[in-house]
């Protein structure tokens, strides 16, 4: 495994409320194992990233911020407004460093991802010299997630979201992970380009995949063999399997 701290940088997606826990709690500051789960993950950002680390936060801003800098020492961004996975990925950039070449992109909700995946994912990135590579995993229900759409050729061409999925993408079982690893200057170029005419009127990150393609870009695809790592917590049951998950791995 090679170190890239000092290489790259991280930002933890982390502004949702998450309706899902039908809760007034801000989705990444409900506990596992008696842990507030963006914990987790900004512990896992800092070992890849050192002090580069980005959270985007929003809804209860100041009480995520509170919490994470207990532990740890992060950069904030504040979107004021949910407006997708790709405007909370825009409201980071500015604070990334110049001498940055890669960002990678996490989801505050995903607690139970290893730093190992993450560092094989950014070994294949770099020894590909892809512009982008998506970390993606098989699972036997995808329902809910978005669809990896790879053409005749192979080749992986764009992720579908499930509300803007027809019958056939539906059917997919390789899922994209929330989780990217992206060119520095492919990922501004392509964040500017994004548009939200979708079902959910977001301006989505997964877009940048498709752009990418059109202009001929290197896109890669990390498929990790161990789907719960990437398993993201939006309900009490989910939250329920990621304390059994975490559980597992630390007994």
């Amino acid at each position: 495994m090679h170190n890239y701290n000092g290489n790259v940088a991280v930002i933890i997606l982390a502004a949702g409320m998450g309706t899902r826990m039908k809760s007034d709690k801000a989705k990444v500051l409900h506990t596992i194992c008696n842990k507030p789960m963006i914990n987790y993950v900004v512990e896992t950002a800092v070992k890849i990233a050192g002090r580069n680390v980005i959270a985007v936060v929003g809804h209860q801003a100041d009480m995520v911020r509170q919490i994470v800098s207990k532990d740890a020492e992060v950069k904030y961004a504040h979107q004021k407004e949910q407006l997708g996975t790709g405007h909370a990925t825009m409201c980071a950039i500015a604070q990334i460093p110049e001498n940055i070449k890669d960002i990678i992109v996490l989801c505050g909700d995903v607690p139970n991802l290893s730093s190992e995946t993450i560092l094989n994912l950014i070994d294949k990135h770099k020894n590909e010299n892809n512009d982008a590579t998506v970390l993606a995993v098989e699972i036997e229900d995808p329902q809910g997630y978005g669809r990896i759409i790879v053409d005749g050729n192979k080749k992986f061409v764009k992720i579908v979201e499930e509300s803007d999925a027809n019958e056939y993408e539906k059917a997919i079982k390789v899922i994209n992970s929330g989780i990217y690893c992206v060119d520095k200057i492919f990922l501004e170029n392509s964040l500017a380009k994004i548009r939200n005419s979708n079902a959910q009127n977001e301006y989505y990150l997964t877009d940048i995949i498709e752009i990418g393609n059109t202009e001929n870009k290197k896109i890669g695809l990390f498929v990790s063999e161990d789907y719960t790592e990437v398993i993201g917590v939006n309900s009490h049951d989910d939250l329920l399997l990621a304390e059994k998950l975490m559980e597992r791995k630390n007994f």
